[in-house]
This record gives structure tokens, C-alpha cells and sequence, in this order.
């Protein structure tokens, strides 16, 4: 390694190709800053491999393996699939918006409320920062109590709480380390799951075309309206008719928010730790919505496919064989799988696991940078580890321990139902956020300096900004049902938007009442109160959003960067999958 006559560090990638890194100081308009040349550093240890499966691995967990079950039980294989696409589409602007704006400046230290804050403004960024902690921070420990039923399938001797614990210590282990390490770990925990659930699709075309050892052809048997054995394609939900079809769609569509929210973020979290961020960043972006709709769409449709909505076992979800797949399976006569497909899912348990805890930590290490979370978060270790940032967001794994009790079990549910909400929210601020981005860049006439574009912007986003609210508002719906409601349901569906308001607007009057003790208005100027309407404004000015600091050191590090050439056949093929 050495250093250029601009002080960029040169490193060496995956294929032994050398690219080159800047360590710079940012600045915001606000008057605080992230300090770059600091001792507290990130360090560039994430491959192109990894990045790519990073994401990836984070989006497939728990939530096809076995939540899809329950929304198959609830209302039907076709709303489930319909679901599955639509929310798709959904995510695929998400990580659009997301690649757009990280691929422009991959800073280190950066994370989605870093962007909030440069393009919005400064509270709404600490509400989404802290929105985004705690969404995170209850996965971890939603994936680990999901691992530790799953382990229940081979022996019921060791209690739950002890796999929780081994689950949460090999998750601790594996980001406490170096990113690098965690980074290997995450890509071989992927692997694992795209393997498998891509032998399980291919399971189940046999299975559709009477390829198993019953020879029974299955078809789409169980879409039929058969009334006499329960099987359709839509069970209607609350109400019959058409409207009872298009709420079955609709409660799939909020439900199937939980195998998605937060994923497509983590690519983003990790762009200051990538390797040659303009050239993998947007490699990941791309093929990420094509792989999950390989695995999210057929998937979906397979589940539909080989389990009847009405199966007993399905119906029941007490303990890991209520996975869809494992049902399906074994119903064919092949239950031999069983062992393989609960080891994928436990796999993948603890990767999305382990990304959540990546994820957390490097929100709350940005966030005290920006002076938005105290600074002890912004401790690293000599390998560039935020290690108090991963500590605090692993301590909170520990949450799964709730499920011990059957009292705390209901508690833990509420937590996680309220997360799905978190992360609706977050992505209706990552809209807000990409939109403000864009007229800035336009403004300033730099749209054409986008190293990386999307299609169908900003109309798509504008769209899926419609939606996700609409989604968001209507998530609790089914309580308002004389028959269905429940307060604790409410809560779960709702506490959420008050709680984002409430940090949102607590920090808005706190930052003022400090500036105004300080001697200057909210917009800066000496005189204190003078502009008491700026902290009404919702967002700062189109011409005061900063769409250039940091630029510069970003098309330098891109300047030297030096893309791999495949020498053999082996090369192109392994340089187009990672």
C-alpha cells in the first residue's frame, strides 16, 4: 500500500487490481460536520462479492422461508404472489433511489439520515436515523428467535433461550471483528441460501409437473375453486365478493413489507466500506431486483403452488416444519429434504441476522458523527470496527429472550409488527430524500454528472411515494372492523407514526431553542428570533441543498480506479456472478 501525490490510499480488490481511497473532511450547512481525518475511521474491506450478497442476504430470511406461509393460510396463493411482485417493484425504486444518491458520493461515514439531513433537513434525518436503529435492532432479534425455534426441529432437550444466546454470540463474533471477516461470512451465509432455494424452486417445477416419488401432478390444483375441500385462489378476507379479494391482496401486500423492509438499504450503509464504490455499487443495484425476483417471484408462486392454503400444518405455524416449503415437500413424498431446507432456513436466520446488526451500527456511527447519537458511538477499532455502535445495537438482540414466555412472546410480537411500520416509514423519507436530491442536482444543472441513473425517475418514485403511504395509513385497517378490533393490534399498527413525529418534532424544537441560546436565529443569523417561520420550513431551500462537497474526492477515488480484465473464460464467468 502507499499514497499518491493527493494522499489517496491504494489498495488492492478481490482480483488483485489496485483502486485507491481518499480520507477527506465533510462539512455540512448546518455548522456541524463529519470528521474524516479523525482517528474514529471506516475502513474499505467489502468486495465486490460481498456487497452483492450483502443485500441479497439481508432480504431473504425468515420472511419467504416461513412467513410466506402465513399469508399463503390467511388469503390465498394468488394475493400472496401478487403481493410478492408488487412489493418487488416497490423495493426496486428503493434501491434505485439509494444507488443514485450513494453511487454520486460514497463517502465514508455516510448512511441514509447523512443524506436526509444534506438534502431535507437535519431533524427529519434524526427521526429517520432513529427509526432505522430500532427497526434494525428488533430484527436481530426476531431472526435470532426465528434460529432458535428452527434448531428446536432437531432437539427440543436444549431450551430456546440458550440457541438465542449462541445465535446472538456467533452474530456478536462475526461484525466485532473487521468488516472484511464480516463480509466473508455474509457472502458465504448467501450463497448457502441462494443454492438452496434455488434447488427447492427446482423442486418444486418437479413437483408441479408429478415428477415426485407420489407421481401425482399437481398443476395449479390448489388455485381451483374447489369450495368441498377449501382450495381457491383468493380467500376472501372480511368481507366476500370482490372487495373481500382486493383486501386479501391488500393485507398480503402490508405483510409481505416484513421479508422486504430494510434490505435494500443495506447496500447504501455499506457504500463507504466498498471497495471501487462507482463500479460495484451500481453492479450490485442492478442485479439485485433481478435476483429477487428469481427467488421472491417463483418462490412465492412455488409455495402456492405445493401447499393447499387450508393444510392443517400451515394453519398451525407452531414449531419449523410450518415452513411452506418443508410442508410442499414432504407432502410429496421426499422427506428427506427436511433436514436441508431447516438448515437453509436456520442459515438464513442468522445472516439476515447478522446484516441487521452490520446495518444498526452503522447507522448510530453516522448518526454521531452528524452529533445526532452520543459520540462514544463513534469509536472504531484499529480494523475500522464501530465497535460501542455494534455492542449497543447487539445488546438489543437480546429482546428475543421475550419469547421464553408466552406473555413475553405476545410482547415481542408487538415489537416486530411495529418494525414492519419503521421501515414503510423509512422509505417513504428515502422518496422525500431522493426527490430533494434530484431537484438540487437538476437545479444545478448536474443531473448528467450522475455517475449511475435509473429509469422511470422520478415519475416511479413519486408513485411508490403514494403507495407506501397509502400502506402505511391503511397497515391496521382490518381493526376498524367491529369484529376485529383490538386495542393491542391498533397500537402495533399505529404507535409508530406518533413516536416518528415526536422525535421529529422534539428535535426540531430543541435544535432551535440551542441556536437561539447560542445567539443566532433558526436560519443561522445573528440576530436570535428574527426568523421564527423557518422552523416551520419542511425542508431548507432547493438552493442551499449542498450537491457538491465531497465530489471532487469521489471522481478522483473513481479516476484511479482500474476494472479487473478476465484473462480465461473461468474469469468472465466469475467476474459477471460477484
Amino acid at each position: 500500500m502507499g499514497q499518491n501525490d493527493l494522499g489517496v490510499e491504494a489498495k488492492s480488490d478481490d482480483y488483485g487490481e489496485t483502486f485507491h481511497d481518499a480520507t477527506i473532511r465533510q462539512t455540512n450547512s448546518e455548522g456541524g460536520g463529519i470528521d474524516l481525518m479523525s482517528d474514529h475511521q471506516l475502513e474499505r474491506g467489502l468486495k465486490s462479492r460481498h456487497i452483492q450478497f450483502l443485500a441479497l442476504g439481508g432480504a431473504i430470511g425468515t420472511g419467504l422461508f416461513i412467513g410466506s406461509g402465513a399469508i399463503l393460510s390467511l388469503v390465498g396463493p394468488a394475493p400472496l404472489f401478487m403481493a410478492y411482485l408488487s412489493m418487488m417493484f416497490v423495493v426496486w425504486i428503493v434501491m434505485n433511489n439509494l444507488a443514485e444518491m450513494v453511487t454520486y458520493l460514497p463517502l465514508k461515514g455516510i448512511s441514509i439520515p447523512y443524506f436526509v439531513s444534506r438534502t431535507v433537513e437535519p431533524s427529519l434525518a434524526f427521526a429517520d436515523g432513529w427509526n432505522y436503529w430500532y427497526a434494525y435492532a428488533i430484527l436481530v432479534a426476531a431472526e435470532a428467535t426465528a434460529g432458535a425455534i428452527i434448531l428446536q426441529y432437531w432437539t427440543t432437550a436444549v431450551p430456546v433461550a440458550v440457541w438465542i444466546a449462541v445465535i446472538l454470540i456467533v452474530i456478536l463474533f462475526l461484525n466485532i471483528i473487521a468488516v472484511s471477516f464480516f463480509g466473508e461470512a455474509e457472502f458465504w451465509f448467501a450463497s448457502t441460501k441462494l443454492i438452496t432455494i434455488t434447488g427447492l424452486i427446482l423442486v418444486s417445477i418437479v413437483i408441479f409437473f408429478g415428477g415426485a416419488p407420489d407421481g401425482d401432478r399437481l398443476g395449479f390444483r390448489y388455485w381451483e375453486n374447489n369450495p368441498e375441500k377449501g382450495w381457491s385462489a383468493f380467500n376472501p378476507y372480511l368481507v366476500r365478493g370482490s372487495t373481500g379479494n382486493f383486501l386479501a391482496y391488500w393485507t398480503a401486500f402490508v405483510r409481505a413489507g416484513f421479508a422486504f423492509i430494510t434490505s435494500p438499504e443495506l447496500i447504501a450503509l455499506a457504500a463507504g466500506e466498498t471497495m471501487a464504490p462507482r463500479r460495484n455499487i451500481p453492479k450490485a443495484a442492478r442485479r439485485y431486483v433481478w435476483r429477487l425476483a428469481i427467488f421472491y417471484g417463483l418462490g412465492s408462486l412455488c409455495i402456492g403452488v405445493i401447499v393447499p392454503r387450508n393444510n392443517q400444518s400451515l394453519l398451525s405455524g407452531s414449531d419449523a416444519a410450518a415452513s411452506p416449503f418443508v410442508i410442499g415437500i414432504q407432502n410429496a413424498g421426499i422427506p428427506v429434504l427436511n433436514h436441508i431446507i431447516n438448515g437453509a432456513v436456520l442459515t438464513s436466520a442468522w445472516s439476515a441476522g447478522n446484516a441487521f446488526v452490520y446495518s444498526g451500527s452503522r447507522v448510530l456511527y453516522s448518526m454521531s458523527l452528524n452529533a445526532q447519537a452520543p459520540k462514544i458511538f463513534r469509536k472504531t477499532t484499529k480494523k475500522g470496527v464501530p465497535y460501542m455502535a455494534v455492542l449497543f445495537t447487539w445488546a438489543f438482540g437480546c429482546l428475543g429472550f421475550l419469547n421464553v414466555s408466552n406473555s413475553g412472546a405476545d410482547v415481542f410480537q408487538w415489537f416486530s409488527n411495529i418494525s414492519t411500520i419503521s421501515g414503510f416509514i423509512a422509505w417513504i423519507v428515502v422518496f422525500i430524500t431522493y426527490l430533494r436530491f434530484r431537484k438540487a442536482m437538476n437545479f444545478n444543472g448536474m443531473l448528467s454528472a450522475l455517475p449511475y441513473r435509473t429509469p422511470l425517475q422520478p415519475y416511479a418514485t413519486w408513485a411508490c411515494l403514494v403507495v407506501v403511504s397509502l400502506l402505511t395509513i391503511t397497515n391496521g385497517f382490518y381493526v376498524f372492523f367491529p369484529s376485529e378490533w383490538n386495542v393491542t393490534d391498533f397500537l402495533a399498527a399505529y404507535i409508530t407514526i406518533p413516536l416518528f413525529l415526536a422525535l421529529y418534532i422534539g428535535h426540531k424544537v430543541y435544535s432551535s431553542i440551542s441556536q437561539v441560546r447560542k445567539g443566532v436565529s433558526w436560519d443561522g443569523s445573528p440576530s436570535p428570533g428574527s426568523k421564527v417561520k423557518q422552523f416551520f420550513l419542511l425542508a431548507k431551500p432547493t438552493a442551499d441543498i449542498d450537491v457538491v462537497t465531497g465530489k471532487r474526492e469521489m471522481d478522483e477515488l473513481e479516476a484511479m480506479d482500474v476494472p479487473p480484465v478476465a484473462k480465461n473464460w473461468l474469469q468472465k464467468a466469475w467476474f459477471w456472478l460477484a
